[in-house]
Protein backbone atom coordinates (compact mmCIF):
# COMPACT_ATOMS: atom_id res chain seq x y z
CA UNK A 1 0.00 0.00 0.00
CA UNK A 2 1.35 3.21 -1.37
CA UNK A 3 1.27 6.65 0.81
CA UNK A 4 -1.68 7.68 -0.88
CA UNK A 5 -3.57 4.68 0.36
CA UNK A 6 -2.83 4.95 3.50
CA UNK A 7 -3.47 7.98 4.17
CA UNK A 8 -6.99 8.00 2.32
CA UNK A 9 -7.68 4.47 5.03
CA UNK A 10 -6.08 6.23 8.05
CA UNK A 11 -8.72 8.83 7.65
CA UNK A 12 -11.71 6.45 7.01
CA UNK A 13 -10.79 4.47 10.01
CA UNK A 14 -10.48 7.62 12.31
CA UNK A 15 -13.77 9.39 10.43
CA UNK A 16 -15.85 6.15 10.96
CA UNK A 17 -14.41 5.10 14.73
CA UNK A 18 -16.78 6.05 17.45
CA UNK A 19 -13.78 5.47 19.86
CA UNK A 20 -10.25 5.74 19.63
CA UNK A 21 -8.39 3.77 17.49
CA UNK A 22 -5.28 1.37 18.81
CA UNK A 23 -2.12 1.96 17.35
CA UNK A 24 -1.63 -1.71 16.47
CA UNK A 25 -5.00 -2.02 15.07
CA UNK A 26 -4.02 0.86 12.35
CA UNK A 27 -0.69 -0.54 11.88
CA UNK A 28 -2.24 -3.88 10.65
CA UNK A 29 -4.46 -2.28 8.89
CA UNK A 30 -2.26 0.24 6.92
CA UNK A 31 0.00 -2.87 6.81
CA UNK A 32 3.17 -0.58 7.59
CA UNK A 33 5.62 -0.19 10.39
CA UNK A 34 5.24 1.91 13.89
CA UNK A 35 7.58 4.58 12.35
CA UNK A 36 5.63 5.11 8.73
CA UNK A 37 2.53 5.21 10.78
CA UNK A 38 3.35 8.17 12.98
CA UNK A 39 5.13 10.17 9.98
CA UNK A 40 1.36 9.61 8.06
CA UNK A 41 -0.07 10.63 11.07
CA UNK A 42 1.84 13.75 11.44
CA UNK A 43 1.28 14.52 7.90
CA UNK A 44 -2.89 14.72 8.00
CA UNK A 45 -2.83 16.11 11.34
CA UNK A 46 -0.33 19.26 10.50
CA UNK A 47 -0.45 19.53 6.71
CA UNK A 48 -3.77 18.70 6.24
CA UNK A 49 -5.15 19.83 9.22
CA UNK A 50 -6.86 16.52 10.32
CA UNK A 51 -8.47 17.31 13.66
CA UNK A 52 -6.60 13.61 15.65
CA UNK A 53 -6.59 13.48 19.05
CA UNK A 54 -4.56 10.44 20.45
CA UNK A 55 -3.74 8.72 24.02
CA UNK A 56 -0.10 7.92 24.78
CA UNK A 57 1.80 5.23 26.66
CA UNK A 58 1.93 1.68 26.18
CA UNK A 59 -1.69 1.95 24.98
CA UNK A 60 -1.37 4.35 22.23
CA UNK A 61 -4.90 5.39 20.47
CA UNK A 62 -6.28 7.81 17.89
CA UNK A 63 -9.54 9.34 16.72
CA UNK A 64 -11.09 12.19 15.06
CA UNK A 65 -12.35 15.02 17.86
CA UNK A 66 -15.94 14.45 17.88
CA UNK A 67 -17.42 17.64 16.30
CA UNK A 68 -14.69 18.93 13.66
CA UNK A 69 -14.06 15.14 12.51
CA UNK A 70 -17.69 15.18 11.71
CA UNK A 71 -16.68 17.71 9.17
CA UNK A 72 -13.42 17.75 8.06
CA UNK A 73 -12.86 15.93 4.92
CA UNK A 74 -9.98 15.36 2.80
CA UNK A 75 -8.78 18.50 0.52
CA UNK A 76 -8.68 17.93 -3.37
CA UNK A 77 -9.02 14.22 -5.15
CA UNK A 78 -7.89 11.54 -2.73
CA UNK A 79 -8.73 8.40 -3.80
CA UNK A 80 -6.66 4.52 -3.83
CA UNK A 81 -4.99 3.50 -7.09
CA UNK A 82 -8.27 1.08 -7.56
CA UNK A 83 -10.21 3.91 -7.61
CA UNK A 84 -8.05 6.15 -9.75
CA UNK A 85 -7.15 2.96 -12.39
CA UNK A 86 -11.13 2.24 -12.70
CA UNK A 87 -12.11 6.44 -13.51
CA UNK A 88 -8.99 6.10 -16.42
CA UNK A 89 -10.61 2.87 -17.98
CA UNK A 90 -13.46 4.32 -17.44
CA UNK A 91 -12.69 7.33 -19.84
CA UNK A 92 -10.83 5.40 -22.64
CA UNK A 93 -13.97 3.56 -22.34
CA UNK A 94 -16.08 6.62 -23.10
CA UNK A 95 -13.44 8.13 -25.75
CA UNK A 96 -13.22 4.37 -27.85
CA UNK A 97 -16.97 4.04 -27.61
CA UNK A 98 -18.48 7.63 -28.15
CA UNK A 99 -19.54 10.71 -28.68
CA UNK A 100 -16.75 12.26 -28.24
CA UNK A 101 -18.34 15.13 -26.67
CA UNK A 102 -17.39 13.36 -23.07
CA UNK A 103 -14.10 12.63 -23.97
CA UNK A 104 -12.98 16.15 -25.01
CA UNK A 105 -15.26 17.61 -22.02
CA UNK A 106 -13.07 15.23 -19.57
CA UNK A 107 -10.06 15.92 -20.87
CA UNK A 108 -8.44 18.03 -18.16
CA UNK A 109 -9.99 14.84 -15.71
CA UNK A 110 -8.23 12.57 -17.51
CA UNK A 111 -4.51 14.11 -17.64
CA UNK A 112 -4.86 14.60 -13.48
CA UNK A 113 -5.69 10.99 -13.08
CA UNK A 114 -2.53 10.06 -15.46
CA UNK A 115 -0.45 12.09 -13.27
CA UNK A 116 -1.33 10.91 -10.18
CA UNK A 117 -0.94 7.47 -11.37
CA UNK A 118 2.63 8.33 -12.71
CA UNK A 119 3.42 9.22 -9.30
CA UNK A 120 2.70 6.00 -8.03
CA UNK A 121 5.70 3.69 -6.97
CA UNK A 122 5.32 1.15 -9.87
CA UNK A 123 5.13 4.04 -12.30
CA UNK A 124 3.09 1.37 -14.26
CA UNK A 125 0.95 2.75 -17.70
CA UNK A 126 -2.59 0.85 -17.61
CA UNK A 127 -2.95 -1.34 -20.79
CA UNK A 128 -6.19 0.31 -21.52
CA UNK A 129 -5.15 -0.67 -25.31
CA UNK A 130 -6.38 -4.02 -23.73
CA UNK A 131 -10.05 -3.19 -23.24
CA UNK A 132 -12.39 -3.42 -27.22
CA UNK A 133 -14.64 -1.55 -27.42
CA UNK A 134 -17.10 -1.92 -30.49
CA UNK A 135 -20.10 0.62 -31.34
CA UNK A 136 -23.16 -0.51 -32.72
CA UNK A 137 -25.39 2.14 -34.38
CA UNK A 138 -24.06 5.33 -33.25
CA UNK A 139 -25.43 8.15 -35.42
CA UNK A 140 -23.90 11.19 -35.97
CA UNK A 141 -24.19 13.90 -33.08
CA UNK A 142 -23.04 17.66 -33.46
CA UNK A 143 -20.71 18.27 -30.21
CA UNK A 144 -22.10 22.22 -30.13
CA UNK A 145 -25.94 20.49 -30.37
CA UNK A 146 -25.12 17.80 -27.46
CA UNK A 147 -23.11 20.38 -24.86
CA UNK A 148 -26.11 23.36 -25.01
CA UNK A 149 -28.80 20.33 -24.63
CA UNK A 150 -26.81 18.69 -21.93
CA UNK A 151 -26.47 22.74 -20.10
CA UNK A 152 -30.21 23.11 -20.36
CA UNK A 153 -30.77 19.45 -18.62
CA UNK A 154 -27.77 20.48 -15.80
CA UNK A 155 -28.93 24.15 -15.52
CA UNK A 156 -32.58 23.45 -15.29
CA UNK A 157 -33.53 26.29 -18.29
CA UNK A 158 -35.93 25.28 -20.79
CA UNK A 159 -34.43 24.77 -24.43
CA UNK A 160 -35.81 25.61 -27.68
CA UNK A 161 -34.79 23.81 -30.60
CA UNK A 162 -36.10 22.67 -34.54
CA UNK A 163 -36.87 18.74 -34.86
CA UNK A 164 -36.90 16.57 -37.41
CA UNK A 165 -38.87 13.44 -36.34
CA UNK A 166 -37.15 10.81 -38.28
CA UNK A 167 -40.71 8.92 -38.83
CA UNK A 168 -42.11 11.65 -40.35
CA UNK A 169 -39.27 13.46 -41.33
CA UNK A 170 -41.32 16.82 -40.55
CA UNK A 171 -39.27 19.59 -39.26
CA UNK A 172 -41.38 21.51 -35.93
CA UNK A 173 -39.98 23.78 -33.73
CA UNK A 174 -40.44 22.99 -30.15
CA UNK A 175 -39.77 24.69 -26.73
CA UNK A 176 -39.17 21.72 -24.15
CA UNK A 177 -38.35 21.63 -20.09
CA UNK A 178 -35.68 19.45 -20.31
CA UNK A 179 -35.93 16.51 -17.88
CA UNK A 180 -32.90 14.28 -18.51
CA UNK A 181 -30.27 12.52 -21.00
CA UNK A 182 -30.44 9.27 -21.13
CA UNK A 183 -27.83 7.21 -23.21
CA UNK A 184 -29.51 4.00 -25.14
CA UNK A 185 -27.94 1.58 -27.80
CA UNK A 186 -25.01 4.06 -28.17
CA UNK A 187 -27.18 7.08 -28.82
CA UNK A 188 -28.34 10.31 -26.73
CA UNK A 189 -32.08 11.08 -26.46
CA UNK A 190 -33.77 13.88 -24.63
CA UNK A 191 -36.49 13.27 -22.23
CA UNK A 192 -38.59 16.56 -22.00
CA UNK A 193 -41.77 18.04 -21.07
CA UNK A 194 -43.38 19.83 -24.47
CA UNK A 195 -44.79 22.64 -23.87
CA UNK A 196 -46.76 23.09 -26.53
CA UNK A 197 -48.31 19.75 -26.37
CA UNK A 198 -48.42 19.36 -22.90
CA UNK A 199 -46.77 16.01 -22.85
CA UNK A 200 -43.48 14.55 -21.87
CA UNK A 201 -42.11 13.17 -25.01
CA UNK A 202 -38.27 11.67 -26.08
CA UNK A 203 -35.92 13.44 -28.76
CA UNK A 204 -33.33 11.89 -30.68
CA UNK A 205 -30.21 14.34 -29.81
CA UNK A 206 -29.05 13.45 -33.23
CA UNK A 207 -32.32 14.77 -34.66
CA UNK A 208 -32.13 18.28 -32.98
CA UNK A 209 -30.79 21.40 -34.72
CA UNK A 210 -30.56 25.29 -33.85
CA UNK A 211 -30.60 24.58 -29.71
CA UNK A 212 -30.90 27.98 -27.08
CA UNK A 213 -31.35 27.49 -23.76
CA UNK A 214 -33.85 30.19 -22.33
CA UNK A 215 -33.53 32.33 -19.72
CA UNK A 216 -37.03 30.44 -18.00
CA UNK A 217 -36.46 27.96 -15.24
CA UNK A 218 -37.31 24.27 -16.40
CA UNK A 219 -40.60 22.43 -14.80
CA UNK A 220 -39.64 19.78 -13.45
CA UNK A 221 -41.49 16.41 -13.49
CA UNK A 222 -41.45 13.83 -10.68
CA UNK A 223 -38.97 11.02 -11.69
CA UNK A 224 -41.79 8.83 -10.97
CA UNK A 225 -43.61 10.49 -13.59
CA UNK A 226 -41.06 9.90 -16.14
CA UNK A 227 -40.47 6.69 -15.27
CA UNK A 228 -44.14 5.80 -15.62
CA UNK A 229 -44.44 7.52 -19.18
CA UNK A 230 -41.18 6.83 -20.26
CA UNK A 231 -39.90 3.97 -19.46
CA UNK A 232 -42.58 1.29 -17.56
CA UNK A 233 -42.99 -0.14 -21.49
CA UNK A 234 -40.00 -2.00 -24.03
CA UNK A 235 -37.86 0.50 -26.20
CA UNK A 236 -36.62 4.36 -25.94
CA UNK A 237 -40.32 5.92 -27.12
CA UNK A 238 -42.25 3.55 -24.59
CA UNK A 239 -45.41 5.67 -23.05
CA UNK A 240 -47.99 3.82 -21.19
CA UNK A 241 -48.27 -0.04 -21.63
CA UNK A 242 -50.79 -1.04 -24.00
CA UNK A 243 -50.74 -5.15 -23.71
CA UNK A 244 -48.05 -7.42 -22.47
CA UNK A 245 -46.10 -9.56 -25.05
CA UNK A 246 -44.93 -13.53 -25.19
CA UNK A 247 -42.49 -14.40 -27.40
CA UNK A 248 -40.90 -17.95 -27.07
CA UNK A 249 -37.35 -18.72 -28.16
CA UNK A 250 -35.88 -21.88 -29.30
CA UNK A 251 -33.54 -24.13 -27.13
CA UNK A 252 -30.52 -22.82 -28.91
CA UNK A 253 -31.70 -19.27 -28.58
CA UNK A 254 -32.68 -19.40 -24.99
CA UNK A 255 -29.47 -20.08 -23.93
CA UNK A 256 -28.84 -16.13 -24.96
CA UNK A 257 -31.76 -14.75 -23.98
CA UNK A 258 -32.34 -16.14 -20.15
CA UNK A 259 -29.41 -14.21 -19.29
CA UNK A 260 -30.31 -10.64 -21.13
CA UNK A 261 -31.96 -8.14 -19.98
CA UNK A 262 -35.09 -6.76 -22.25
CA UNK A 263 -36.74 -4.92 -19.44
CA UNK A 264 -37.35 -4.24 -16.12
CA UNK A 265 -40.24 -5.99 -15.64
CA UNK A 266 -39.49 -8.60 -17.99
CA UNK A 267 -40.92 -12.28 -16.22
CA UNK A 268 -39.05 -15.26 -18.39
CA UNK A 269 -39.55 -18.53 -17.70
CA UNK A 270 -37.73 -22.16 -19.06
CA UNK A 271 -40.46 -24.32 -20.75
CA UNK A 272 -40.65 -28.52 -20.38
CA UNK A 273 -39.33 -28.70 -23.75
CA UNK A 274 -35.98 -26.83 -23.11
CA UNK A 275 -37.49 -23.63 -24.71
CA UNK A 276 -37.73 -20.04 -23.28
CA UNK A 277 -40.72 -17.85 -22.74
CA UNK A 278 -40.02 -14.33 -22.57
CA UNK A 279 -43.27 -11.61 -21.10
CA UNK A 280 -42.92 -7.97 -21.29
CA UNK A 281 -45.05 -4.64 -21.58
CA UNK A 282 -44.93 -2.76 -24.68
CA UNK A 283 -46.52 0.16 -25.84
CA UNK A 284 -45.06 0.88 -28.96
CA UNK A 285 -44.66 -2.39 -31.16
CA UNK A 286 -41.41 -1.03 -33.96
CA UNK A 287 -38.61 -1.83 -31.67
CA UNK A 288 -40.03 -5.29 -30.54
CA UNK A 289 -40.63 -6.30 -33.74
CA UNK A 290 -37.47 -5.56 -35.03
CA UNK A 291 -35.56 -6.89 -31.95
CA UNK A 292 -37.24 -9.78 -32.28
CA UNK A 293 -36.96 -10.24 -35.67
CA UNK A 294 -32.96 -10.55 -35.49
CA UNK A 295 -33.76 -13.86 -33.92
CA UNK A 296 -35.36 -15.83 -37.13
CA UNK A 297 -36.29 -18.39 -36.64
CA UNK A 298 -35.73 -19.10 -33.21
CA UNK A 299 -38.49 -16.68 -32.11
CA UNK A 300 -41.97 -16.62 -32.03
CA UNK A 301 -44.61 -14.21 -30.72
CA UNK A 302 -47.53 -16.38 -29.44
CA UNK A 303 -49.27 -13.08 -27.81
CA UNK A 304 -51.09 -11.01 -28.07
CA UNK A 305 -52.83 -12.00 -31.63
CA UNK A 306 -52.32 -8.14 -32.99
CA UNK A 307 -49.09 -8.48 -32.35
CA UNK A 308 -48.32 -11.80 -33.97
CA UNK A 309 -50.26 -10.66 -36.66
CA UNK A 310 -47.91 -7.66 -37.42
CA UNK A 311 -45.00 -9.63 -36.76
CA UNK A 312 -46.65 -12.06 -39.56
CA UNK A 313 -47.47 -9.03 -42.21
CA UNK A 314 -43.68 -7.90 -41.53
CA UNK A 315 -42.48 -11.62 -42.73
CA UNK A 316 -44.52 -11.89 -46.09
CA UNK A 317 -43.64 -8.05 -46.90
CA UNK A 318 -39.97 -9.53 -46.24
CA UNK A 319 -40.20 -12.04 -48.08
CA UNK A 320 -41.56 -10.29 -51.17
CA UNK A 321 -37.86 -8.69 -51.66
CA UNK A 322 -36.55 -12.29 -52.48
CA UNK A 323 -39.39 -13.38 -55.09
Amino acid sequence: MDRYERILTLHRLLKSAHYPVPLPRLMDELDCSRATLYRDIAFLRDALGAPIESAGGEHAAFRYEATEGQRFELPGLWLTSDELAALLALNELIGRSGPGVLAGALAPFKARIEHLLSDRASGKALPVERIRVIPWGERKLDQQVFRITAGAVLDRKQLRFLYRARTTNNESKRTVSPQRLTHYRDNWYLDAWDHDREALRSFAVDRIAEPHALDAGANDVAESELNELLASSYGIFAGKPKAWATIRFSAHAARWVADEHWHSQQKGAWLPDGRYELQLPYSNSRELLMDVLKYGPDAEIVAPLPLREEMKIMLQLALTGYQ
